[in-house]
């Protein structure tokens, strides 16, 4: 069983890190897009300094914040039971890995950018941000703590983000100058990080559906009625919740064009915008 912020803290990253890579992905293809190319992080326009690698940064303080909060103070240092891993806390452990993974990847990231040991190219680090997700998807998958009813329904839609994060990454590796793949990318992000938030809020928080209450350590729904009620809600926040980052990445890349764009994008746009008058 999970908490509100348990759901919250990662959810601010990936919601973070998910805005700024489709802020990131749509200036770099309006600048030019014949020279277009797929990239696992984004720097900070403007900068030579550590503030050049603030996404990075964000990735790899926040993973191991997490880290520690789950593997070190969740449970309170008591790894073993009878020479076995504690059991009780395997919901904690399983959490750390998934979290070990995305630290990993900031720093072998780091060293890639800033120093000479991992000359990586930028198709094997989306590889490896795929594994990542890959680690995550599986932890949810295959969860120790069994989630059912309306719990499960949420974590399922939460699974299908993460998917989405993995397909998307590897097609980055695989199509390296593709503007899908890697706005995408961002997307996904962007929405498991609100799907964590929108979990953190129902069944942690005051937005439970009627019919249904958390109970101990589990949700529990008064009838199968309230529990369909509940997951039709969910659908219809998931929709909700693609529907305003598909607004908000085509608000975005609409002011980066006119701000950022070349005289292609900008055509483009104006004969894209003449079409639609003329059917208009």
């Amino acid at each position: 069983m999970g908490s509100f912020k348990g759901h919250a803290l990662p959810g601010t990253l990936f919601f973070l890190v998910g805005v700024w890579h489709i802020w990131g992905s749509v200036v770099r293809y309006v600048k030019n897009p014949k020279t277009f190319r797929v990239q696992v992080w984004n720097p900070v326009p403007g900068f030579d300094g550590r503030l050049k690698y603030l996404e990075l940064y964000v990735i790899s303080i926040g993973s191991f914040i997490d880290l520690c909060i789950e593997f070190l103070y969740a449970t309170h240092l008591r790894f073993f039971v009878n020479g076995v891993l504690n059991p009780s806390h395997m919901n904690n452990f399983e959490h750390s890995g998934m979290l070990l993974m995305f630290f990993i990847f900031s720093v072998v990231v780091l060293l890639k950018e800033k120093t000479r040991f991992l000359p990586l190219p930028d198709g094997s680090l989306c590889l490896i941000a795929a594994t990542a997700f890959a680690a995550e998807y599986l932890l949810f998958y295959f969860h120790s703590t069994t989630h059912k009813g309306l719990e499960g329904y949420y974590h399922l839609l939460l699974v299908l983000l993460i998917g989405l994060c993995v397909l998307s990454s590897i097609t980055g590796a695989l199509m390296p100058t593709s503007f899908a793949a890697d706005l995408t990318n961002g997307i996904a992000i962007a929405l498991q990080g609100i799907w964590f938030y929108q979990t953190a809020i129902v069944l942690y928080g005051p937005m439970m559906p009627d019919g249904c209450k958390l109970q101990g350590d589990a949700i529990t729904c008064h009838s199968s009625d309230s529990e369909l009620r509940g997951e039709l809600l969910a659908n219809f926040q998931l929709f909700t919740a693609v529907f305003v980052v598909l607004v908000g990445t085509l608000v975005s890349y609409g002011y980066a064009a006119s701000r950022y764009g070349n005289s292609q994008v900008k055509s483009l746009n104006t004969v894209v915008q003449a079409e639609v008058v003329n059917q208009e």
